[in-house]
């Protein structure tokens, strides 16, 4: 290998070797309350222990995080009228508004990004983690390396799916 090394080397120092603000807050997002109001936002009402195992956390975690957000009245928590043993946890008006302005906020970060990079390159850059991202879904640690046919069969996947998104206007 040559060029290969290298590239990987600078991946993951570019990457992971130097967080920025943003990603680190994005990280940590990923593991409180913006994250469990992303997955009630996406997924509507979810037990606790559906949120535990979204999170990869515990049940003790989870049910310390929903108190504090019941408490700040971004969540509900109901007794399943079918089954009392079952609790209900959903987004409050305040809860989805949260949920709202934080993904406006990392929405507006992102297009300053692109806005610094320029139209063209925010496209190759598009277009490359798009490659990129395809590859990775079809290679996998430790297993054989995807056949010609495979990648063919991801990319055509992937071009379909272009095709459809572009179909529906412009996305949030």
């Amino acid at each position: 290998m040559g060029f290969e090394d290298e590239a990987v080397h600078e991946l993951w120092t570019t990457v992971w070797g130097h967080r920025s603000a943003m990603q680190r807050e994005m990280v940590r997002g990923a593991h409180g309350e913006a994250f469990a109001i992303r997955q009630l936002a996406h997924i509507g009402t979810m037990t606790p222990s559906q949120l535990a195992d979204a999170m990869h956390a515990t049940s003790g975690r989870v049910s310390t995080l929903l108190a504090s957000m019941e408490k700040k009245g971004l969540v509900t928590r109901e007794v399943d009228p079918d089954d009392r043993r079952v609790v209900r946890v959903s987004l409050t008006e305040a809860g989805r508004e949260r949920g709202h302005r934080d993904m406006q906020e990392m929405r507006d970060a992102v297009c300053w990004i692109f806005s610094q990079m320029g139209e063209r390159r925010t496209r190759e850059f598009l277009d490359l983690t798009g490659e990129f991202m395809t590859y990775m879904s079809i290679c996998r640690p430790g297993k054989p390396r995807p056949t010609p046919a495979e990648v063919r069969a991801a990319f055509d996947e992937r071009a379909k799916c272009r095709e459809a998104d572009s179909g529906q206007g412009s996305r949030e």
